[in-house]
């Protein structure tokens, strides 16, 4: 499909303001100057700073960098960017103060189309692609972790898996509503069996008839649980056969026998609800079964290599919506006759954060090229998403250090980013397990080399 088709589906789609429009117009439309003349900076000391005009090589290949993003993703950005800044930041603090996400907002994502960012349109989604979808996690992330953390679950979990492994009839039942009126929960973890996911003990009965399945079980710590329209359940069809057993359902909310338990008090990500959810004899249909029964361990593996992704994303716009609030401050105060954003310590600290934050994203969005162009990305997910919180919690702990003691007050949500941050490097796989994964992958590539 021509580029100008996707970019008037996208609008169409996503509601882009008009500066959104001529924001990512004007970034397409660049052309390179003829000649190349190199124009100096101002004289500053021990710098070696200049700009060019840069004129490339006949012949040189014209891909472009993992972080320049195609027209329709810098819609899909900018958007997700303006309405957090204007509709969702002013309600920040009161949610986390209220540890619930205001319907709202849940009802403004499903509006700008951010809840259905890879579903066709054919399902009533926005058609987009996973960097677009990873592009959101980050621009909301910037202003709240809590709402960003929905989106992602929703997007490169649940509905990845339907899209996926889903049958006709599934995904005509939940796509639609997916991209425009239901949120989701993907329901994994149980009490003995988090990061060993498949030491679960859930079990689903099949009837004699084989026309439904009984669920009988708890899982624990699931997010979006409170909103949540529909669960994805994993439980085990034949204990038998170990985690070859394990299938995947989506189960109605709605369905008697499903229980949700009161939201766990959570350092951070407040606004996300975190709930036990209970299956009690809760019927579901055979035709609910996602994909094939005893394939939902592969299920999941899979989605997760792909959620690993998002929660990298997350931990970026964490890092990011640090550096908005500190880097102001630091050059709006003043002290001893100078701003304290050119002290050169204080240039040196913010200048090594900055530069791993740009690494993050180099990593990041090589990582979704790679998803989307169907190469092996396992290891290349694992290194994200390690690496992203780890930049995530430096960024947080220093903004702090920089703002001084109106950093450590809750008159900013500085203190709010540094509580958010701590969960990257726990769910969707400890850092722990991604270090083990990698590791792995390491050793596999130097045994095929030998």
């Amino acid at each position: 499909m021509a580029a100008n088709n996707l970019s008037r589906i996208a609008m169409r789609r996503l509601n882009f303001p008009k500066a959104s429009r001529r924001f990512a117009s004007s970034r397409l439309t660049e052309r390179t100057p003829a000649s190349s003349t190199i124009v100096p900076m101002t004289s500053r000391s021990f710098s070696t700073s200049f700009l060019s005009d840069h004129v490339e090589p006949e012949g040189m290949d014209h891909r472009m960098p993992v972080t320049k993003f195609t027209e329709d993703e810098e819609m899909v950005r900018d958007t997700a960017r303006i309405w957090a800044n204007q509709e969702l930041k002013p309600l920040v603090r009161d949610m986390d103060n209220e540890c619930k996400t205001r319907p709202e907002v849940i009802q403004g994502l499903f509006d700008h189309g951010f809840m259905g960012m890879e579903v066709p349109e054919d399902y009533g989604g926005s058609g987009m692609n996973f960097t677009s979808a990873c592009l959101v996690v980050e621009e909301l992330s910037r202003v709240d972790p809590s709402v960003s953390i929905l989106v992602d679950i929703h997007n490169t979990l649940t509905n990845n898996a339907v899209r996926f492994w889903g049958s006709k009839q599934l995904k005509e039942k939940w796509l639609p509503r997916l991209a425009s009126d239901c949120v989701s929960s993907f329901a994994l973890s149980e009490a003995g069996s988090g990061t060993d996911a498949f030491a679960m003990k859930m079990n689903a009965t099949q009837s004699e008839d084989g026309s439904y399945y009984t669920l009988n079980g708890e899982k624990l710590w699931i997010s979006n649980s409170k909103e949540a329209g529909v669960f994805l359940v994993f439980a085990n069809a034949n204990p038998s056969l170990k985690h070859r057993g394990i299938t995947a359902f989506m189960v109605d909310a709605n369905t008697e026998g499903v229980y949700v338990g009161k939201p766990e008090k959570k350092l951070g990500l407040r606004a996300s609800s975190t709930c036990p959810v209970v299956f009690d004899n809760a019927k579901v249909d055979a035709v609910d079964v996602l994909g094939q029964v005893g394939l939902g361990y592969k299920y999941c593996i899979n989605i997760l290599n792909e959620g690993r992704i998002g929660i990298a994303s997350q931990q970026i716009g964490i890092a990011k919506g640090c550096l908005d609030i500190a880097i102001p401050y630091l050059n709006a105060r003043t002290q001893f006759g100078t701003k304290l954003a050119d002290f050169q310590g204080m240039e040196h600290q913010y200048a090594q954060i900055a530069t791993e934050i740009h690494a993050a994203e180099v990593m990041t969005y090589n990582a979704c090229r790679m998803k989307e162009n169907g190469i092996p990305f396992v290891k290349e997910a694992s290194m994200v998403k390690l690496y992203s919180s780890q930049v995530a919690e430096k960024a947080a702990s220093k903004s702090i250090e920089w703002l001084g003691g109106i950093g450590f007050t809750q008159e900013i949500l500085a203190e709010k980013f540094f509580r958010d941050c701590k969960v990257g490097s726990i769910y969707e796989g400890t850092s722990n397990i991604q270090l083990q994964t990698i590791a792995k992958r390491v050793k596999e590539e130097y045994r095929e080399i030998a």
